[in-house]
Protein backbone atom coordinates (compact mmCIF):
# COMPACT_ATOMS: atom_id res chain seq x y z
CA UNK A 1 0.00 0.00 0.00
CA UNK A 2 1.46 3.59 -0.66
CA UNK A 3 2.03 6.09 1.96
CA UNK A 4 -0.52 8.48 0.39
CA UNK A 5 -0.54 12.54 -0.08
CA UNK A 6 2.11 14.23 1.49
CA UNK A 7 -0.37 15.91 3.50
CA UNK A 8 -1.69 12.55 5.01
CA UNK A 9 2.52 12.34 6.06
CA UNK A 10 2.45 15.29 7.58
CA UNK A 11 -0.90 14.08 9.82
CA UNK A 12 1.34 11.05 10.22
CA UNK A 13 4.30 12.83 11.63
CA UNK A 14 2.11 15.39 13.44
CA UNK A 15 0.46 12.39 15.37
CA UNK A 16 3.44 10.70 16.18
CA UNK A 17 4.78 13.88 17.33
CA UNK A 18 7.46 14.02 15.58
CA UNK A 19 7.00 17.51 13.76
CA UNK A 20 4.60 19.77 15.10
CA UNK A 21 2.65 20.71 12.11
CA UNK A 22 -0.07 21.88 14.06
CA UNK A 23 2.15 23.89 16.11
CA UNK A 24 1.02 27.20 13.97
CA UNK A 25 -2.29 27.69 12.77
CA UNK A 26 -5.43 29.98 12.03
CA UNK A 27 -6.46 29.57 15.77
CA UNK A 28 -6.43 33.98 15.72
CA UNK A 29 -10.14 34.72 16.39
CA UNK A 30 -11.84 36.97 13.94
CA UNK A 31 -14.04 38.84 16.93
CA UNK A 32 -13.05 39.28 20.65
CA UNK A 33 -14.48 42.09 21.45
CA UNK A 34 -17.89 41.91 23.12
CA UNK A 35 -17.00 38.47 24.20
CA UNK A 36 -17.57 37.12 27.49
CA UNK A 37 -14.10 36.07 27.60
CA UNK A 38 -13.35 39.49 28.24
CA UNK A 39 -16.01 40.77 30.04
CA UNK A 40 -15.31 41.96 33.24
CA UNK A 41 -17.96 44.08 33.96
CA UNK A 42 -20.45 44.23 37.14
CA UNK A 43 -23.68 43.09 35.77
CA UNK A 44 -21.93 40.92 32.90
CA UNK A 45 -23.08 43.18 29.80
CA UNK A 46 -20.53 41.71 27.53
CA UNK A 47 -21.08 44.01 24.79
CA UNK A 48 -21.06 48.04 26.52
CA UNK A 49 -18.10 47.04 28.64
CA UNK A 50 -15.60 46.06 25.64
CA UNK A 51 -17.04 47.55 22.12
CA UNK A 52 -16.14 47.15 18.63
CA UNK A 53 -14.59 51.09 19.11
CA UNK A 54 -12.54 49.83 22.21
CA UNK A 55 -11.23 47.15 20.48
CA UNK A 56 -7.99 49.02 18.40
CA UNK A 57 -7.24 51.08 20.99
CA UNK A 58 -7.78 48.15 24.60
CA UNK A 59 -5.53 45.27 25.01
CA UNK A 60 -7.30 41.98 25.05
CA UNK A 61 -6.43 40.07 28.15
CA UNK A 62 -7.26 36.21 27.35
CA UNK A 63 -7.04 35.97 23.45
CA UNK A 64 -6.36 38.30 20.27
CA UNK A 65 -8.47 39.13 17.27
CA UNK A 66 -7.43 39.67 13.59
CA UNK A 67 -8.04 38.85 9.80
CA UNK A 68 -6.61 35.61 8.29
CA UNK A 69 -4.55 35.72 11.50
CA UNK A 70 -2.06 33.10 12.58
CA UNK A 71 -0.50 31.91 15.74
CA UNK A 72 0.98 29.38 18.11
CA UNK A 73 -0.79 27.43 19.83
CA UNK A 74 -0.37 29.22 22.87
CA UNK A 75 -1.10 32.65 20.84
CA UNK A 76 2.58 34.09 22.57
CA UNK A 77 2.44 35.87 18.88
CA UNK A 78 -0.04 36.35 16.39
CA UNK A 79 0.56 37.34 12.27
CA UNK A 80 -3.15 39.08 11.17
CA UNK A 81 -3.56 41.65 8.01
CA UNK A 82 -4.69 45.21 8.59
CA UNK A 83 -5.85 47.02 5.64
CA UNK A 84 -7.00 50.79 5.12
CA UNK A 85 -8.29 52.01 1.85
CA UNK A 86 -7.20 56.12 2.54
CA UNK A 87 -10.72 56.97 3.54
CA UNK A 88 -12.20 54.89 6.41
CA UNK A 89 -11.85 56.38 10.06
CA UNK A 90 -10.20 53.05 11.27
CA UNK A 91 -7.94 50.60 9.70
CA UNK A 92 -9.48 47.63 8.79
CA UNK A 93 -7.73 45.23 11.99
CA UNK A 94 -10.97 43.09 12.89
CA UNK A 95 -14.18 42.06 11.77
CA UNK A 96 -16.94 44.81 12.65
CA UNK A 97 -20.43 43.67 12.91
CA UNK A 98 -23.56 44.70 15.49
CA UNK A 99 -24.14 44.04 19.42
CA UNK A 100 -27.07 42.02 20.29
CA UNK A 101 -28.80 45.67 21.49
CA UNK A 102 -27.61 47.03 18.17
CA UNK A 103 -28.81 43.98 15.69
CA UNK A 104 -32.36 43.85 14.82
CA UNK A 105 -32.72 40.23 15.46
CA UNK A 106 -29.57 39.73 17.53
CA UNK A 107 -25.37 40.16 17.01
CA UNK A 108 -24.05 40.07 13.55
CA UNK A 109 -21.09 40.70 11.60
CA UNK A 110 -21.00 42.76 8.97
CA UNK A 111 -18.14 41.58 6.62
CA UNK A 112 -17.87 40.04 3.80
CA UNK A 113 -14.98 37.38 3.85
CA UNK A 114 -14.74 33.55 2.63
CA UNK A 115 -12.42 30.67 4.17
CA UNK A 116 -11.64 28.71 0.12
CA UNK A 117 -9.51 26.29 0.81
CA UNK A 118 -7.36 24.45 3.39
CA UNK A 119 -5.77 21.06 4.97
CA UNK A 120 -6.27 19.61 8.34
CA UNK A 121 -2.66 20.62 9.21
CA UNK A 122 -2.78 24.40 8.16
CA UNK A 123 -0.02 23.20 5.74
CA UNK A 124 -2.40 25.17 3.10
CA UNK A 125 -4.77 27.82 3.34
CA UNK A 126 -7.05 30.58 1.51
CA UNK A 127 -8.70 33.40 2.81
CA UNK A 128 -10.65 36.16 0.81
CA UNK A 129 -11.74 39.82 1.97
CA UNK A 130 -14.21 42.08 0.27
CA UNK A 131 -13.20 45.96 1.37
CA UNK A 132 -14.60 48.64 -0.30
CA UNK A 133 -12.99 51.69 -1.54
CA UNK A 134 -15.15 53.69 -0.36
CA UNK A 135 -15.81 54.74 3.38
CA UNK A 136 -17.11 51.76 5.22
CA UNK A 137 -20.70 52.55 6.34
CA UNK A 138 -19.67 52.31 10.40
CA UNK A 139 -22.30 54.36 11.68
CA UNK A 140 -25.20 53.19 8.87
CA UNK A 141 -25.36 49.57 9.81
CA UNK A 142 -25.19 50.57 13.60
CA UNK A 143 -28.17 52.98 12.87
CA UNK A 144 -30.05 50.82 10.68
CA UNK A 145 -33.69 52.47 11.76
CA UNK A 146 -34.95 49.01 11.20
CA UNK A 147 -36.79 46.85 13.84
CA UNK A 148 -37.05 42.97 14.52
CA UNK A 149 -39.82 42.58 11.85
CA UNK A 150 -38.28 44.12 9.54
CA UNK A 151 -35.20 42.35 6.94
CA UNK A 152 -31.88 43.16 8.81
CA UNK A 153 -29.86 45.52 6.87
CA UNK A 154 -26.32 44.28 5.12
CA UNK A 155 -23.14 45.29 3.92
CA UNK A 156 -24.14 45.35 0.41
CA UNK A 157 -27.76 47.00 0.87
CA UNK A 158 -25.57 50.26 1.43
CA UNK A 159 -24.72 50.55 -1.45
CA UNK A 160 -20.76 51.08 -0.63
CA UNK A 161 -20.14 47.83 -3.48
CA UNK A 162 -21.69 49.66 -6.29
CA UNK A 163 -19.67 50.38 -9.36
CA UNK A 164 -17.37 47.36 -8.26
CA UNK A 165 -15.49 50.02 -6.47
CA UNK A 166 -13.86 47.15 -3.45
CA UNK A 167 -11.06 44.88 -3.06
CA UNK A 168 -10.80 41.55 -3.61
CA UNK A 169 -7.62 40.16 -0.88
CA UNK A 170 -6.61 37.17 -1.10
CA UNK A 171 -4.31 35.74 1.62
CA UNK A 172 -2.57 32.20 1.08
CA UNK A 173 -0.58 30.65 3.59
CA UNK A 174 1.73 27.83 2.63
CA UNK A 175 4.36 26.06 5.29
CA UNK A 176 7.53 24.99 3.89
CA UNK A 177 7.73 23.63 7.58
CA UNK A 178 6.28 23.35 10.60
CA UNK A 179 7.37 26.61 11.70
CA UNK A 180 8.45 28.36 8.67
CA UNK A 181 4.90 29.90 6.99
CA UNK A 182 5.04 32.00 3.84
CA UNK A 183 2.72 34.08 2.84
CA UNK A 184 1.33 35.87 -0.40
CA UNK A 185 -1.08 38.84 0.11
CA UNK A 186 -2.67 39.73 -3.20
CA UNK A 187 -5.21 42.58 -3.74
CA UNK A 188 -7.70 42.76 -6.79
CA UNK A 189 -8.91 46.07 -7.76
CA UNK A 190 -12.17 45.48 -8.99
CA UNK A 191 -13.53 48.97 -9.37
CA UNK A 192 -13.39 50.58 -12.37
CA UNK A 193 -10.27 52.98 -11.32
CA UNK A 194 -6.81 53.30 -10.50
CA UNK A 195 -7.00 53.17 -6.19
CA UNK A 196 -4.69 53.03 -3.85
CA UNK A 197 -5.12 49.91 -0.78
CA UNK A 198 -2.80 50.18 2.01
CA UNK A 199 -1.63 46.75 3.28
CA UNK A 200 0.05 46.37 7.01
CA UNK A 201 0.62 42.62 8.07
CA UNK A 202 1.20 43.28 11.77
CA UNK A 203 3.42 40.87 14.07
CA UNK A 204 2.30 41.43 17.95
CA UNK A 205 2.47 39.40 21.44
CA UNK A 206 -0.37 38.64 23.37
CA UNK A 207 0.02 40.64 26.71
CA UNK A 208 0.30 38.75 29.11
CA UNK A 209 2.11 40.55 31.72
CA UNK A 210 -0.04 43.48 32.25
CA UNK A 211 -2.42 41.68 34.75
CA UNK A 212 -0.33 41.62 38.14
CA UNK A 213 0.05 37.85 38.22
CA UNK A 214 3.49 37.28 39.75
CA UNK A 215 6.15 35.51 37.96
CA UNK A 216 4.09 36.96 34.58
CA UNK A 217 5.30 40.56 34.07
CA UNK A 218 8.33 40.21 32.17
CA UNK A 219 8.15 41.74 28.60
CA UNK A 220 9.10 40.62 25.17
CA UNK A 221 9.73 42.42 22.61
CA UNK A 222 9.19 42.82 18.89
CA UNK A 223 11.21 45.30 16.99
CA UNK A 224 12.47 46.01 13.14
CA UNK A 225 15.54 45.00 12.08
CA UNK A 226 15.28 46.68 8.87
CA UNK A 227 11.78 48.22 6.66
CA UNK A 228 10.96 44.76 5.69
CA UNK A 229 11.77 42.59 8.33
CA UNK A 230 10.33 42.27 12.08
CA UNK A 231 11.97 39.92 15.24
CA UNK A 232 10.18 38.95 17.58
CA UNK A 233 12.49 37.98 20.94
CA UNK A 234 9.60 36.14 23.08
CA UNK A 235 10.40 35.01 27.11
CA UNK A 236 11.21 31.92 26.67
CA UNK A 237 14.34 32.71 24.70
CA UNK A 238 12.41 31.43 21.48
CA UNK A 239 12.52 33.84 18.48
CA UNK A 240 10.09 34.48 15.58
CA UNK A 241 11.29 36.34 12.25
CA UNK A 242 9.18 38.24 9.59
CA UNK A 243 10.16 38.98 6.84
CA UNK A 244 8.81 40.57 3.72
CA UNK A 245 8.94 41.78 -0.32
CA UNK A 246 10.73 45.39 -0.21
CA UNK A 247 9.34 48.90 -0.09
CA UNK A 248 7.50 48.25 3.25
CA UNK A 249 8.00 50.81 6.14
CA UNK A 250 8.15 49.47 9.34
CA UNK A 251 6.06 50.61 11.95
CA UNK A 252 6.21 50.13 16.26
CA UNK A 253 4.09 50.51 19.05
CA UNK A 254 2.58 48.14 22.34
CA UNK A 255 0.24 45.83 22.67
CA UNK A 256 -1.20 48.38 25.73
CA UNK A 257 -4.31 50.11 26.35
CA UNK A 258 -4.84 53.46 25.68
CA UNK A 259 -5.94 54.46 28.98
CA UNK A 260 -5.68 58.02 28.83
CA UNK A 261 -8.44 57.62 25.26
CA UNK A 262 -10.55 55.69 26.98
CA UNK A 263 -10.65 56.77 30.73
CA UNK A 264 -8.41 60.29 30.96
CA UNK A 265 -5.78 58.22 33.51
CA UNK A 266 -2.33 57.62 32.30
CA UNK A 267 -1.48 54.34 30.44
CA UNK A 268 1.35 51.95 30.67
CA UNK A 269 2.94 53.01 26.99
CA UNK A 270 3.68 56.50 25.31
CA UNK A 271 3.26 54.12 22.01
CA UNK A 272 -0.33 52.17 23.20
CA UNK A 273 -2.01 49.79 21.05
CA UNK A 274 -3.76 52.01 18.65
CA UNK A 275 -0.33 54.04 17.24
CA UNK A 276 -0.15 52.43 14.12
CA UNK A 277 -3.78 53.51 13.65
CA UNK A 278 -3.23 56.56 14.19
CA UNK A 279 0.15 57.21 12.36
CA UNK A 280 -1.26 55.62 9.25
CA UNK A 281 -4.88 57.32 9.55
CA UNK A 282 -3.97 60.53 11.06
CA UNK A 283 -0.02 60.85 10.40
CA UNK A 284 0.67 61.34 14.18
CA UNK A 285 3.27 60.73 16.17
CA UNK A 286 2.21 57.86 17.94
CA UNK A 287 4.78 54.97 16.87
CA UNK A 288 7.87 54.39 18.67
CA UNK A 289 11.08 55.93 17.31
CA UNK A 290 12.98 52.93 17.94
CA UNK A 291 10.98 50.61 15.65
CA UNK A 292 10.53 48.31 18.85
CA UNK A 293 7.30 47.44 21.36
CA UNK A 294 5.09 44.41 22.00
CA UNK A 295 3.45 45.50 18.22
CA UNK A 296 4.85 46.04 14.92
CA UNK A 297 3.74 45.81 11.25
CA UNK A 298 5.00 46.28 7.53
CA UNK A 299 3.18 49.03 5.82
CA UNK A 300 2.69 48.91 2.23
CA UNK A 301 1.08 50.93 -0.27
CA UNK A 302 0.02 49.05 -3.40
CA UNK A 303 -1.22 51.35 -6.18
CA UNK A 304 -3.22 49.27 -8.66
CA UNK A 305 -4.87 50.40 -11.93
CA UNK A 306 -8.82 49.22 -12.53
CA UNK A 307 -8.56 45.60 -13.17
CA UNK A 308 -5.40 45.26 -12.16
CA UNK A 309 -3.79 43.17 -9.06
CA UNK A 310 -0.74 43.47 -6.92
CA UNK A 311 0.67 41.08 -4.11
CA UNK A 312 2.45 41.13 -1.01
CA UNK A 313 5.30 38.27 0.01
CA UNK A 314 5.63 37.66 3.65
CA UNK A 315 7.46 34.63 5.19
CA UNK A 316 7.27 34.09 9.40
CA UNK A 317 9.73 31.22 10.81
CA UNK A 318 11.03 30.59 13.85
CA UNK A 319 14.84 30.63 14.49
CA UNK A 320 14.94 26.99 14.24
CA UNK A 321 13.53 27.15 10.68
CA UNK A 322 15.78 30.14 9.84
CA UNK A 323 18.74 28.36 10.83
CA UNK A 324 18.03 25.32 8.28
CA UNK A 325 18.05 27.50 5.24
CA UNK A 326 15.50 27.56 2.63
CA UNK A 327 14.62 29.98 0.39
CA UNK A 328 15.25 34.19 0.56
CA UNK A 329 17.61 34.62 -2.26
CA UNK A 330 18.00 37.80 -3.63
CA UNK A 331 15.23 37.38 -6.27
CA UNK A 332 13.14 35.79 -3.53
CA UNK A 333 13.75 37.70 -0.55
CA UNK A 334 10.73 35.86 1.19
CA UNK A 335 11.42 32.06 -0.08
CA UNK A 336 7.81 31.80 -1.26
CA UNK A 337 8.46 31.67 -5.10
CA UNK A 338 7.80 28.08 -4.88
CA UNK A 339 6.53 27.11 -1.83
CA UNK A 340 3.09 28.96 -2.22
CA UNK A 341 0.40 28.44 -5.14
CA UNK A 342 -0.04 24.46 -4.33
CA UNK A 343 -3.90 23.38 -4.18
CA UNK A 344 -4.31 21.60 -1.19
CA UNK A 345 -6.08 18.29 -3.59
CA UNK A 346 -1.76 18.11 -4.63
CA UNK A 347 -0.82 18.24 -0.98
Amino acid sequence: MGQGTQEQARLRAADAGTAAWRAWGPYVAERAWGTVREDYSENGDAWEYFPHDHARSRAYRWNEDGMAGVCDESQRFCLALALWNGVDPILKERMFGLTGPEGNHGEDVKECWWYLDATPTHSWAVWRYHYPQREFPYDALVHHGRDRTEPELELVDTGVFDDDRYWAVTVEHAKAGPTDLCVRITAENRGPEAATLHVLPTLWLRNTWAWGRPGHDGVPTVRALDDATLVAELLEGDRVTLTGDPGATALACDNETNAELLWGVPGRSAHPKDGINDHVVSGADTVAPDGTGTKAALWYRLEVPAGGTASVRLRLRDAAAAATGGGGGAADPTGTATATGTPADDT
